[in-house]
């Protein structure tokens, strides 16, 4: 086993580092206050090829792997939550089904934009009553003659509004499948498309800056040929990317759970109580070695998932731990950093309340905590 970063992902970690400083971390407080997305810079990423990483040349992509992706999201996440959801949710979703399933037309259309930067992409699964019980969705589309008629509504979609989104794949059902369960398909949607309206931008306690909203279907028709893949195979084909994204998920929360570690670190060493730094005190000590240690132990999960991806093998095991366990010491990491900064971490003047703020959503979002246990307990320990 080789625990070591190949120069081409060392030089991403490096060029991704070095933009968050001088591109992301300036503004990422304006970006919470405003709630606005950061346009501008999302070009600077796609110039700079983070946005199409795993994906090869000919798309658009850098022909790299997706630990590099990881370290990507990872780097982007740890300057700004917001822009590290939008990031990984186009990447490890839309743009992943489209080039895993996608034909060759439909990749030269949608994913290429996507690879590049110059568009971003949404995926529509979640709806009222149907979020970990993917199978309850209620969102339906019809073939007439040669064209998808689809009805229904979606929630809680990442990216989906912005001005520079050009589509969102949605899960819909399709007919009847095997036993009790419905036929679902993945279709493409491009934004602006008649009968498909956004509601109203939610109002979150965190991520501010990323678009999530509800979608509407009323009577939208989009062509035939924009369905994904086999659409006998819709489950199996959307399980796959949030699988990926799980990963992603997990990158996320260790970006951000290293962002609480650095100013916890910083102010511990700036702080003096009793004649002396915080960092002094035993108590603060063993708070900041915890952190540490959770963090490098969630950082080598979502790399050997990633790896796993890369080779050909089943992650379905190691990126369910990513993502639970990145996700929970992301929690615990801002519990204690807050702890560490007594009442100026309750203050949002400092950055560590804004992050305890943000750390909840990665339990939640992609498959909740108790779901991930779930697929522990029946699918992996058989129970």
């Amino acid at each position: 086993m080789d625990f070591h970063l190949t120069t081409e992902q060392q030089m991403i970690r490096d060029l991704c580092k070095n933009f968050v400083k001088n591109e992301i971390v300036p503004i990422a407080e304006e970006m919470d206050q405003t709630a606005q997305f950061p346009y501008d810079v999302w070009k600077k990423m796609g110039d700079l090829g983070m946005v199409g990483i795993p994906f090869p040349e000919e798309y658009g992509g850098g022909g790299m792997d997706w630990l590099s992706m990881m370290i990507a999201i990872e780097e982007i996440s740890r300057g700004d939550a917001s822009l590290g959801v939008s990031l990984l949710d186009s990447v490890t979703l839309p743009a992943n089904l489209i080039f895993t399933f996608g034909t060759e037309e439909q990749k030269k259309r949608w994913l290429i934009p996507l690879a590049m930067g110059e568009k971003i992409g949404a995926f529509g699964l979640t709806e009222a009553q149907a979020g970990s019980d993917a199978n309850a969705i209620q969102t339906r589309a019809l073939l007439d003659g040669e064209e998808w008629v689809i009805n229904g509504t979606k929630q809680f979609i990442t990216n989906a509004g912005l001005k520079h989104n050009s589509l969102v794949i949605i899960a819909a059902v399709t007919g009847q499948g095997e036993g009790t369960r419905k036929r679902i398909s993945n279709i493409i949607v491009p934004t602006g498309v008649g009968g498909y309206n956004f509601g109203e931008k939610y109002k979150k306690m965190g991520w501010r800056a990323s678009e999530t909203r509800e979608l509407i279907f009323d009577d939208c028709r989009v062509p035939k040929e924009n369905i994904l893949g086999n659409p006998e195979k819709g489950y199996t084909q959307f399980m796959m990317a949030l699988q990926t994204s799980r990963i992603g998920f997990g990158a996320h929360s260790v970006g951000v759970a290293q962002a609480i570690f650095d100013v916890s670190l910083a102010y511990a060493k700036e702080r003096e109580q009793f004649g002396r730094t915080i960092s002094k005190f035993q108590a603060t000590q063993f708070k900041l070695a915890d952190m540490l240690m959770e963090i490098e132990l969630a950082r080598l999960m979502v790399y050997k998932a990633a790896s796993q991806k890369d080779n050909g093998e089943n992650y379905f095991a190691t990126s369910t731990y990513a993502k639970i366990f990145a996700s929970e010491t992301a929690k615990r990491c801002a519990d204690q950093g807050v702890q560490i900064h007594g009442g100026y971490g309750l203050m949002d003047e400092y950055p560590v309340s804004r992050y305890w703020r943000e750390v909840k959503f990665g339990e939640i979002l992609d498959g909740t905590s108790e779901i991930q246990r779930l697929n522990v307990a029946q699918k992996i320990l058989k129970l």
